[in-house]
């Protein structure tokens, strides 16, 4: 791992203060726990069955053996996987009220979002040992969790320090391995949304924030082949791209950095319970795989139209009330989503008028903007071969969605956040159906791509 450029980024963080990755990095568990912690606080190893034959029991025993006073430890069943909602945190916030020590959870995806957020209302920090490449929710902040019936994204800081050993990483199984490098290789499409509410003027790049996440993102996602292989040094450069990711996340205290249309794909599909009764479940990383895929493929119908060129009258003609958007909204939802998506589409919902000024900004900003939305971009069809390298479902039926469904997810997705993306874009200039239609026509790349399935 590149020790200068993740120190750099550690020193605008606001929760982690360290971040050791790289082989045998568990014999410094102790260490790192004493310069987070000091020489007083007590430890206790938060797991499940499965993370504790994997490396939480080393973790045990090299607090131990430093003299770190240590509680016994919660250690969640192995079976059924590990879910991250609501019920889980309860269960783990009654144990650790027993007593003061900070949690270690040994684990990836839903034990960190856990034990984060239990920690969090148990008022106290916490810090985790990484077990696979999974995701970039170690070092953000937050925790995605199912309560009240919808995923959503609840307030916590990140862990004050992350251990991740590349020895444990690597022997992870492939699908975590492959669902981390799918959320990894989504900042391509999600830069280009932020390109374009940058240049729209509706929330403008933070330098910093965006040169974490992209200046090193070609290089941390160029060895998909390698990284399914089991090569260390590839999921050296993995861990390090999901690393930046969540520092950038904290830095700018937004997911803006690393999330855009793909991941409103990915919160649908989530919100839905897409491939929760799996076993295991179908992850986040492989919901925004094929939601990176899918957004690839929509910028490259928009970037054929010339958007200099819109008929803005007929536009704003042509475009809906907030109180037509509300029943749209409200038609195409079922709860737990559907007042959730009526807030966030009128947060961002804006009158003919000022739509009207909008569109002739982005006309005379479109040539040199979709230059630069190009040399951002990778071709839909690249996406996907680096994610069927790296042993990434590719398709929707590959993850449980009928063509129709997933068809009609451009649509919905638009409808669940209030973060400009490429959806809102199309959607305003009045091509979002029609660019869909052409995606999904007997010539369009949803066709192609199934026939190159059925090969």
């Amino acid at each position: 791992m590149n020790e200068e450029l993740v120190n750099g980024a550690l020193r605008n963080a606001t929760d982690t203060q360290t971040v050791n990755i790289g082989e045998g990095a568990l014999a410094s568990v102790a260490e790192v726990f004493e310069q987070s912690f000091g020489t007083d606080a007590r430890a206790v190893v938060v797991t499940d069955e499965n993370m504790w034959a994997a490396a939480g029991e080393e973790v045990q025993r090299n607090l131990e053996a430093a003299g770190r006073e240590t509680v016994e430890p919660y250690i969640f069943p192995g079976k059924p996987v590990l879910y991250a909602k609501y019920d889980n945190i309860e269960i783990l916030i009654e144990a650790l009220r027993g007593h003061d020590a900070i949690p270690v959870a040994v684990g990836s995806g839903s034990l960190n979002d856990i034990a984060k957020r239990a920690a969090y209302e148990c008022d106290r920090p916490y810090m985790n040992v990484a077990t696979a490449a999974s995701m970039d929710g170690y070092t953000a902040f937050g925790a995605s969790i199912e309560k009240d019936g919808a995923k959503q994204t609840l307030t916590c800081p990140a862990p004050r320090a992350v251990v991740g050993d590349v020895d444990v990483l690597v022997n992870a199984p492939p699908k975590m391995t492959a669902a981390g490098y799918a959320d990894l290789l989504g900042k391509v499409t999600s830069g280009a949304d932020w390109l374009i509410a940058d240049a729209l003027g509706v929330e403008p790049i933070d330098q910093n924030g965006w040169d974490l996440v992209q200046n090193h993102l070609r290089g941390w996602i160029s060895t998909p082949d390698e990284l399914r292989e089991g090569d260390s040094e590839a999921m050296d450069g993995l861990i390090e791209g999901l690393v930046m990711s969540g520092l950038a996340m904290q830095a700018y205290q937004s997911s803006r950095t690393a999330s855009g249309a793909e991941h409103q794909f990915s919160h649908l599909w989530e919100g839905e319970g897409l491939g929760r009764d799996l076993d295991p479940p179908l992850s986040h990383g492989f919901k925004v795989g094929v939601g990176s895929i899918a957004i690839a493929a929509l910028f490259e119908r928009v970037l054929e139209r010339d958007l200099a060129n819109l008929d803005i009258e007929a536009i704003k003609h042509d475009w809906p009330g907030p109180e037509e958007v509300e029943q749209r909204v409200r038609a195409a939802h079922d709860p737990p989503l559907e007042n959730p998506a009526v807030k966030q589409s009128l947060a961002k919902y804006i009158d003919a008028d000022a739509l009207g000024e909008r569109l002739e900004l982005l006309g005379k900003l479109w040539p040199d903007l979709s230059k630069k939305l190009q040399e951002q971009l990778m071709p839909a069809d690249e996406l996907r071969e680096k994610l069927r390298a790296a042993g990434c479902p590719t398709s929707p039926e590959e993850i449980g969605l009928s063509i129709e469904d997933f068809k009609a997810t451009y649509r919905r997705a638009q409808m669940i956040r209030s973060r400009y993306t490429i959806l809102d874009l199309a959607n305003e200039a009045g091509i979002l159906d029609e660019c869909v239609e052409e995606l999904f026509a007997p010539d369009g790349f949803w066709a192609r791509d199934a026939a190159s399935q059925a090969r």
